[in-house]
């Protein structure tokens, strides 16, 4: 407000007859002066340490502390701490990915909600006040930040602030101080969801059949037949009746459920990539793993298939690698047609994650259909767009066809059924 108060005051000051402009412009700018010239006197010296969390959500708020200790021999008063962000600046590869789109769009006239002017800022992050520290006294501080993206979240240093005695200019010093966090997609609330497909045979042994339900368990002990694993062979049996004596299982049965995410898009920064990791998130979080196996299937670089519940992985993993899943601009949608259709014979279910319902999605729906595969189709879709949109493959089936718009995500999960 100073500097603008100087910049008109300035303008006007000329015309010295008709205005007394000239005396604000001569006050102000002596303002300005003195508290820049004030403020070179700060000459603090500190050292920091931070508590962060492991992990942090888009959207949500992240506090933490900040240990500060003074290193100078003089009390300091007046401080304030400000954390550093890394360099937020993309890859000429991410902004030449982000310009190709926006000039689609707006060819096209296509709306789009992505925050204009900084589209790759990091985080909003909140200064903290510092109390007054003695010499060599140590003063924790408060922080918080909201993330606006997901994945590494780094910082790179610390800074504390001295306000000049009129408040119109700061001296920073400056602390290095790397650290990062991982930022996880946002989650959205689910209603309970029956989702399809029932207990399945599945191959793995123990590690995948856990405890739970139907599983390879002991059922009772048989005679040694040629081809039996040695691992199977009782031996206190056989120490008694003189002859090999193997334990007899029961084959494992239960419900695999495959979670579908679709990658493939021009914009790898557009709204409608990120909500659709946000709709897969929720359902890697909300769906239990106790009681069956989940599989993220998505294509990236390379193709990806990750299996979460039942004595393997929990479902926080799940959510550590959407928080690092990047659009894939390489590959055609047929890679991800590959990939599941060579995985479906192993699932009781689909829940397919669609950016677009274009006619290679459709026939991939379809030929999941063919198969016989339960399936719960999502499909992302700009603001208005939803209503346009036919169900093609899945026509018999509305209640496992639901349309998301931009902005109402929340909502539209919310009424399935």
């Amino acid at each position: 407000m100073v500097l603008l108060a100087v910049a008109l005051t300035a303008l006007m000051g000329p015309d010295t007859e008709n205005s007394v402009a000239y005396q604000g412009f001569t006050l102000l700018l002596f303002l300005l002066a003195v508290a820049i010239v004030s403020s070179w006197s700060f000459r603090g010296r500190f050292s920091a340490t931070r508590e962060l969390p492991r992990f942090g959500t888009v959207g949500s708020p992240l506090a933490y502390k900040v240990t500060i200790r003074n290193l100078t021999l003089k009390r300091q008063d007046g401080l304030a701490l400000l954390d550093d962000l890394s360099d937020p600046r993309p890859t000429f590869r991410e902004w030449r990915a982000m310009k190709v789109a926006e000039e689609k769009r707006v060819k096209s006239f296509r709306f789009s909600q992505r925050q204009r002017g900084r589209p790759f800022r990091l985080a909003h992050v909140k200064e903290g006040a510092v109390t007054p520290m003695l010499p060599g006294q140590e003063v924790m501080v408060r922080l918080e930040l909201t993330p606006l993206r997901r994945g590494i979240l780094r910082f790179a240093g610390a800074t504390v602030a001295c306000a000049d005695p009129l408040g119109l200019y700061r001296s920073m010093s400056r602390i290095a101080l790397p650290q990062s966090a991982l930022i996880l997609p946002k989650r959205y609330p689910l209603p309970p969801v029956p989702l399809p497909g029932a207990l399945k045979y599945q191959e793995g042994g123990v590690a995948l059949a856990s405890n739970v339900g139907q599983s390879e368990e002991f059922v009772a002990l048989r005679d040694y037949r040629h081809g039996d694993p040695l691992r199977h062979i009782h031996w206190r049996s056989w120490a008694k009746v003189g002859k090999p004596v193997v334990k007899e299982f029961e084959d494992e049965f239960f419900v695999r459920h495959a979670l579908v995410l679709d990658t493939f898009i021009d914009d790898p920064q557009s709204d409608l990539f990120e909500e659709a990791v946000s709709v897969a998130a929720s359902f890697a979080a909300s769906i239990l793993t106790q009681e069956s196996l989940l599989d993220l299937l998505f294509v990236g670089e390379q193709t990806h298939c990750f299996t979460a519940g039942r004595g393997l992985a929990h479902s926080d993993r799940m959510l550590e690698i959407l928080a690092g899943v990047a659009a894939c601009q390489d590959h055609p949608f047929s890679v991800l047609e590959h990939l599941v259709l060579n995985h479906v014979s192993v699932v009781s279910g689909c829940i397919c994650v669609m950016l677009a319902w274009d006619e290679p999605r459709r026939n991939f729906v379809k030929k999941l259909r063919e198969l016989s595969v339960p399936l719960l189709v999502l499909v992302l879709a700009g603001p208005g767009e939803g209503k346009t949109l036919d169900p093609g493959p899945m026509q018999d089936e509305p209640d496992h066809f639901h349309v998301l718009e931009i902005g109402q995500v929340e909502q539209g999960l919310a009424k399935l059924k």
